[in-house]
């Protein structure tokens, strides 16, 4: 027996919707060949993912419920589109077996945790570009001190050091150590 429930009225849709914390939707048409192609792709994950009330599997013909297309701006198909507690989170656009099961196995997992939890994203602290010694410092500190206001002489400064910097390592055979032994470069402030 399929999983999958065929969509035939927007209120239909809407119960779908209001009654499954995921529902993923194919949106097809029969005269569509990417979309036979990877309809037993959709009929092996609603057979292995559906759970009643969680996660539930439909479609819907384009040319059948054009109204439910035109509201969620289906232009291509097969479009699969994947809602959460009704607002769309993901989307595969195409014949797609790979994305489409990423897609499924991503939104069946985070339904499995139960209602009110979620995926465990961005928990870690973070790091610093520079790594972890190195200090952090404002943006706005570091340009507006080397910059002063605009036009200023950091701005002036900063624009010969680099015309003069781009010139010695075009200029030589071996740009790198030109540079950074160049009179201009910061570094060499004397």
């Amino acid at each position: 027996m399929s999983k999958i429930t065929v969509v035939n009225s927007s209120a239909h849709f809407n119960t779908l919707l209001s009654s499954n914390s995921y529902l993923i939707v194919d949106f097809h048409a029969d005269w569509c060949g990417p979309c036979k192609a990877i309809a037993p792709v959709f009929e092996q994950l609603a057979t292995a993912e559906a759970k009643p009330g969680r996660v539930a599997f439909c479609k819907v013909d384009v040319d059948a419920q054009q109204d439910i297309a035109q509201k969620h701006s289906v232009s291509a198909m097969p479009t699969f589109l994947i809602f959460k507690s009704g607002t769309v989170v993901d989307t595969v656009r195409g014949a797609n077996p790979p994305a489409l099961t990423a897609a499924v196995r991503k939104a069946a997992a985070d339904a499995a945790k139960g209602p009110g939890k979620t995926a465990a994203v961005f928990q870690s602290k973070g790091y610093t570009l520079g790594g972890a010694g190195a200090p952090s410092r404002p943006v706005a500190q570091s340009w507006g001190q080397s910059l002063g206001s605009f036009g200023g002489p950091g701005v002036v400064d900063m624009l010969v050091r680099f015309v003069a910097l781009y010139l010695t390592s075009l200029a030589s055979l071996d740009g790198y150590k030109a540079a950074e032994e160049s009179p201009f470069n910061v570094r060499n402030r004397r």
